[in-house]
């Protein structure tokens, strides 16, 4: 029997050390990941921590440079500067593109999301599943989300869905475009790094943002009234280009793997919403800042004017062939699990 166990364990070394080294032998792949946001931002941080974790798991086979603040391209660009090997990782907002990816579009309709932390997991369980219909042309990786958002206002103060009529709108994404459209005021397309200069220009009366990245980008330098309740959020989404990823060797493949995951899409997503929400008491502090809540009345005018955005995703995605029904039920779903539902 001791001698069974001996073999055991030999067998087991062995194979051990056979796996690491087949990594050791890997060759050398340096990947460029690209992002919009400073290196300030925690997504910036997070970024970091997660391909230090490659490079450890892969035993130094796979090394990185990361490229932020729009380097090597708009915020916009980023998926496909992914698509087209401008950089082999990239963070890109779907958001961004109106209409080209309608599944994941349906995170951006107001008052799903409690919080980022949990909303993280819901969201990328959930799309990974829809992922491969909308982004064929990448390997996509994992997506997560900004704390819920708010309306930030320069020119007066915003109260009930009414008041965004004749106000000219940065909206976060196409989304919330639509929304500001149904309710009778003017979109102004524009990349969170761009929002300060709209504003500051008078290009743009509002805009809609998390509260951290409100300070971090300086709109609050802009704005004076700010609506505490939390509205939106935003999907995130990390890619990879398909090309790059099916060269690596398979022990390299397998690290890329177990890092795009619903638990690494939480990791990345935490730190983030712990900043958007210390951001809301930074701006309180601010002198000139008027931060107030919505009563419930106001609130549920706020939902119910938010409503007819499920039809018009709907329809998207019933023209993508996607069957409308079953994709909102798993996303209800996915929130129930992760208790992250609004």
């Amino acid at each position: 029997m001791k001698r069974l166990v001996w073999f055991a364990a030999a067998a087991l070394c062995a194979t051990l050390a056979s796996a690491a080294d087949a990594a050791a032998q890997d060759a050398p792949v340096h990947l460029k990941f690209s992002h919009w946001v400073p290196p300030s931002h925690p997504v910036h941080a997070s970024a970091l921590a997660w391909l230090a974790s490659i490079e450890k798991d892969s035993h130094g086979s796979i090394t990185s440079t990361v490229y932020p603040a729009q380097q090597l391209g708009k915020a916009f660009d980023h998926y496909n500067m992914a698509r087209d090997a401008i950089a082999d990782i990239t963070y890109m907002n779907p958001g961004y593109e109106p209409g080209r990816f309608p599944i994941a579009g349906a995170a951006e309709i107001p008052f799903i999301f409690a919080d980022a932390k949990g909303g993280a997991g819901a969201f990328d369980a959930w799309y990974r599943k829809y992922a491969d219909r909308e982004m064929k042309d990448v390997h996509y990786c994992l997506g997560f989300l900004h704390d819920p958002a708010t309306v930030h206002s320069a020119r007066r103060k915003v109260v009930l869905p009414s008041d965004l009529k004749g106000l000219k709108v940065r909206p976060a994404n196409a989304t919330i475009a639509r929304f500001v459209v149904m309710l009778g005021g003017t979109s102004v397309q524009a990349s969170a790094p761009e929002s300060r200069d709209l504003l500051e220009r008078g290009v743009a009366d509002a805009t809609t943002f998390p509260w951290g990245s409100t300070v971090l980008f300086g709109v609050d330098k802009v704005t004076r009234y700010h609506i505490d309740a939390q509205i939106y959020s935003t999907e995130q989404i990390w890619v990879m280009n398909k090309a790059r990823y099916e060269s690596l060797s398979p022990a390299q493949r397998q690290v890329i793997d177990d890092h795009c995951t619903t638990e690494w899409a939480s990791r990345i997503s935490t730190p983030w919403a712990e900043f958007e929400a210390a951001g809301r008491d930074k701006i309180k502090a601010e002198p000139g800042q008027e931060v107030y809540p919505l009563t419930a009345e106001q609130l549920a005018q706020w939902r119910k004017a938010a409503d007819p955005l499920w039809d018009s995703w709907a329809a998207a995605v019933r023209q993508a062939g996607s069957d409308q029904t079953v994709v909102r039920e798993d996303l209800k779903a996915s929130l129930r699990r992760f208790d992250a539902a609004y």
